[in-house]
């Protein structure tokens, strides 16, 4: 057992079907007997999340416990479906809040203010302020731009869109729908965040001539619906574009490479097609495509990242946050070779996280949604 003063970082998984067994055995794993700071647990569909949520809080004694349902968990022993994952951290220099704001109350950007309040008071060296945010809700890019407009461009935004109304944002006892959770994270030691998709380009680009929010009317003045049939060489309806798992990612110009924009329905009377993020009007936008490969070594390429971050400083563990976008393209065989690199990269270093409806990360300006994409959040 450590001393209560050694920084720590642990990660368990179960899928047993009793979800107070799974909660409590993948907590007991993560926290192995030492005193927490913080407990984060993900579940899925299988498993009901108050019972998960009460036998973790059992076995995390006085720590902050946050989470969230998604579409499966991954840790170092695999990526699953109907399972638990937990991360735990503690000893010295860490410091954790957490806040809960109900979107419907206070709309979007008031709630993503609001929750991002809960850095107040956390005077650390380094900071990061996890969200997890009902991706039912309405404007996911308000609630990352109102949460940059609290605590600015020195604390880095990272989290992901939990399954709303299918599961729900878990804080202490309560499983919640609705709400932007955020939690403060406050260390000692320097925190750093990766993200990457593995997606490229098919050229040309083309121009968001007219877009109202995330549907989009027009590409180079021409029908939304038409351009994109013209350019992935199918006719027929929108559904017939986007069925099963025919995922239309964009790719926005950013001097950084692409930001991702998921595309995943369109209507054939008006011609449009809509995501669940914003698509400013103006913005230079490329289909994107992906071959297996890629897309698998981008989870390497986000935890490589965001150790590197860590300035030299030796990684503790690692918080990651998936696309349930992802995971239906790359599978299960695909998840798990994702997982194997990740594995490669890190080391024993433990880690867990969940996929999610969509990825939150913000390092530089107010931009921070990014679906179709794995992010990274190392502890040092």
């Amino acid at each position: 057992m450590s001393s209560s003063s050694e920084r720590w970082f642990g990660a368990g998984h179960s899928t047993d079907a009793d979800a107070g067994k799974a909660g409590a055995e993948a907590a007991a794993a993560a926290i192995a007997g030492r005193t927490p700071a913080a407990v984060f647990v993900f579940t899925s569909g299988g498993h009901d999340p108050t019972a998960v949520l009460a036998a973790v809080r059992a076995e995390a004694g006085g720590a902050v416990v946050a989470g969230g349902t998604g579409y499966g968990e991954l840790t170092a022993a695999g990526a699953t479906e109907q399972g638990v994952a937990v991360a735990a951290l503690g000893g010295a220099g860490f410091t954790v809040r957490a806040h809960a704001t109900d979107i419907g109350a206070l709309g979007p950007r008031e709630a993503g203010a609001a929750a991002a309040r809960v850095m107040a008071g956390v005077d650390a060296p380094h900071a990061a302020l996890l969200l997890l945010c009902d991706g039912a809700a309405l404007g996911p890019h308000e609630i990352v731009r109102g949460a940059y407009s609290v605590v600015g461009a020195s604390v880095p935004l990272v989290g992901g869109l939990t399954l709303g109304p299918a599961g729900g944002q878990l804080l202490g006892d309560r499983v919640l729908t609705g709400s932007v959770v955020g939690v403060a994270i406050g260390s000692d030691h320097p925190i750093g965040i990766g993200l990457a998709h593995g997606w490229r380009r098919i050229e040309p680009p083309m121009l968001v001539t007219r877009c109202d929010g995330v549907r989009v009317y027009e590409f180079d003045g021409e029908p939304a619906l038409d351009v994109l049939m013209r350019r992935y060489g199918t006719t027929g309806t929108a559904a017939e574009l986007f069925a099963g798992t025919r995922l239309r990612p964009l790719g926005l110009s950013r001097r950084s490479g692409e930001d991702i924009r998921s595309l995943h329905a369109g209507d054939d009377v008006e011609r449009s097609v809509f995501g669940t993020a914003e698509i400013p009007q103006g913005a230079l936008v490329w289909p994107m495509e992906g071959e297996h490969d890629e897309l698998v070594a981008g989870g390497g390429v986000a935890v490589r990242e965001a150790v590197t971050a860590l300035g030299g400083a030796e990684p503790l563990g690692v918080l990651a946050f998936d696309c349930g976008g992802r995971k239906l393209t790359l599978g299960d065989s695909g998840t798990a070779e994702e997982v194997a690199v990740m594995r490669g990269v890190l080391g024993e270093v433990p880690f867990a996280g969940f996929y999610t409806m969509g990825e939150i990360a913000r390092v530089r300006g107010a931009s921070g949604l990014h679906p179709l994409t794995l992010v990274a959040l190392a502890l040092a």
